[in-house]
């Protein structure tokens, strides 16, 4: 893998999955199980789309307007996929991430400024994974937010060691764990018995309701368009399957996309549902419900206690799946802008630091996940913008090359994120 230390298990892994790959490319299977050799990057880059920011924004947003903002959620999920694809086709085409590709095209001082950038961002990122996954425990067992936060970090070493198995044995569980969140959610909105109707009606009918919900279409996208997922996504698709030529490579994205589709969709699923909820329980009662903590209290009181446990899992479950998938994100910003590297253990370690002071300090765990979405804004426009300069560039991309529209679509996207995101940043600051 592009200048990066592996273990014997990830060799006869990436020998293994090349080996499948091929026979597919041959057309030596037929069926179902020619997609599953590609199946699994998108799943871990997905993770980032369900973190615990995004259950801050979609219950705000479901207990104060309703369905209302359904769209946005739809709309943040379309826009994923276009990003997602973009980052994932850089991989295959050039064999490098996004900031390797970033460091041999800029000069040393911009990539050292986009990989302090980055680790910043992650770091916010993080922050918002490790205090998810304590206030998971928090609200599930009663246990303070301190010991909580102890043993979220012994839980995402342990899912951290996985890799050292195989990124096969890493995508499994983070699979997993991601169905588990699709499950606890169904149950819920089974529970919540929501307006059908009004579900429809909210997801294909852009409207807003004053300045307030403009404010949290912002947080809604500013939670979904993650920069870290879109470093890892190109890193996770770089050598994972090899086209030896450009036609190969051309297939090889078709099945990728495949990937991204079945993980946007599912992600996509998970926070229709959480808004849902809040508008079917908080909503539906007059309840304006913005902390996490008291929307767990709320749910046990309307809907019962087995539905604020299931909140509680779902909450915990991202959290622990997303600061894993942080972790791997700042390895490979790390080794890709300025081509350097530290333990993933002693990474883990280091950025445990911030959200253990902040837990510590007694600050509220939902008011510091809303603050890391706000700090994660200034990040995407450094992460968007080179992605589509990148995949819009032949001689990097050759013939996975964006079309023209392609093009012009991902600028679009690219500009509202961006617009969307200085909103968001100006209304929480002034």
């Amino acid at each position: 893998m592009s200048e990066k230390i592996i273990d014997k298990n990830m060799i006869k892994e990436i020998d293994r999955t090349n080996r499948s790959a091929q026979a597919v490319l041959k057309g030596d299977v037929k069926g179902i199980k020619r997609i599953l050799p590609f199946l699994g990057p998108a799943f871990i880059a997905g993770v980032a789309y369900i973190d615990p920011g995004n259950f801050a924004t979609n219950i705000t947003a479901g207990s104060k307007y309703g369905y209302l903002l359904l769209w946005v959620v739809v709309l943040s999920n379309l826009m994923a996929v276009l990003i997602q694809s973009l980052s994932a086709k850089l991989g295959i085409a050039s064999g490098k991430n996004l900031p390797e590709v970033a460091r041999a095209q800029f000069p040393k001082g911009v990539s050292i400024f986009l990989w302090i950038q980055s680790e910043l961002v992650i770091i916010a990122t993080d922050l918002a994974e490790f205090i998810g996954a304590a206030l998971g425990l928090y609200l599930i067992f009663g246990i303070p937010m301190l010991p909580a936060a102890i043993i979220t970090a012994i839980a995402s070493f342990a899912i951290l060691e996985l890799q050292r198995r195989g990124y096969r044995s890493l995508e499994t569980v983070i699979a997993g764990m991601v169905m588990m969140v699709v499950l606890a959610f169904a149950f819920q909105t089974f529970m919540a018995k929501p307006d059908v109707v009004s579900i429809l009606g909210g997801m294909v009918t852009p409207r807003f309701d004053g300045v307030q919900s403009i404010v949290l279409a912002a947080g809604i996208l500013g939670a979904t368009v993650m920069p870290h997922a879109i470093y890892l996504h190109s890193s996770l698709t770089q050598q994972r399957i090899v086209g030896d030529n450009e036609n190969e490579k051309k297939k090889i994205f078709k099945f990728e996309f495949i990937d991204i589709i079945i993980a946007m969709v599912i992600a996509g699923a998970i926070n229709i549902c959480m808004l849902v909820i809040a508008a079917a329980t908080f909503h539906k009662n007059g309840l304006v419900v913005d902390d996490l903590s008291i929307a767990f209290n709320q749910f046990k009181s309307h809907i019962g206690t087995s539905a604020a446990i299931l909140f509680g899992l779902g909450l915990l479950i991202a959290g622990l799946s997303s600061s894993s998938v942080g972790t791997l994100s700042g390895d490979v910003v790390m080794q890709g802008f300025i081509n350097k590297r530290i333990n993933l253990y002693l990474r883990r370690a280091i950025t445990m630091i911030p959200p253990l002071a902040i837990i510590i300090s007694g600050v509220n765990a939902t008011n510091a996940l809303v603050f890391s979405q706000v700090i994660l804004s200034f990040g995407i426009i450094f992460a968007l913008v080179p992605l589509i300069m990148f995949t819009s560039n032949k001689n990097i991309m050759g013939a996975l090359v964006n079309h023209k529209i392609t093009t012009i679509i991902g600028w679009i996207v690219a500009a509202f994120v961006i617009c969307l995101n200085i909103f968001l940043c100006i209304q929480t600051f002034i």
